[in-house]
């Protein structure tokens, strides 16, 4: 595990809300849903790491640097305190992973010429385009 993802883990300060979704009479009376709270400048990412959180995490992240993640979808305050864990776990291992590198594509000559040989035939069609001179 890495130390950020443990730091974040640490960190997260979960308060438990009245939310809808799945429960029944009991959703009315019992706190089941977590809204679960990370500064993530307190993380110690890279600057590349923390610009790669700021696009996965979206909305979730407050200009005042908390990553916000609200869970409700069980019935059990257990059940979604995991899953808004699993959540937090998922985007900060996403942020961490550096994208592959591109690999730059080599066309052959046969693709290069067909490619060349479209282009002409388009190129015609919109120059055959316009007004017609009688």
């Amino acid at each position: 595990m890495h130390e950020a993802l443990a730091r974040a883990l640490a960190l997260a300060e979960e308060k438990f809300i009245v939310a809808g979704g799945p429960g029944g009479q009991n959703v009315n009376k019992v706190a089941t849903a977590v809204q679960l709270r990370v500064d993530v400048f307190a993380l110690g990412l890279t600057p590349e790491a923390f610009r790669r959180l700021q696009d996965v995490a979206g909305s979730k992240l407050t200009k005042a640097g908390e990553l916000v993640l609200t869970a409700s979808e069980y019935r059990t305050q257990g059940e979604n305190r995991e899953a808004a864990r699993a959540r937090l776990t998922t985007l900060i291992e996403e942020a961490l992973t550096p994208p592959a590198p591109r690999r730059k594509s080599r066309l052959n000559r046969v693709g290069k010429a067909q490619r060349l040989k479209g282009k002409k035939v388009r190129g015609l069609v919109k120059a055959n385009r316009g007004k017609v001179d009688w």
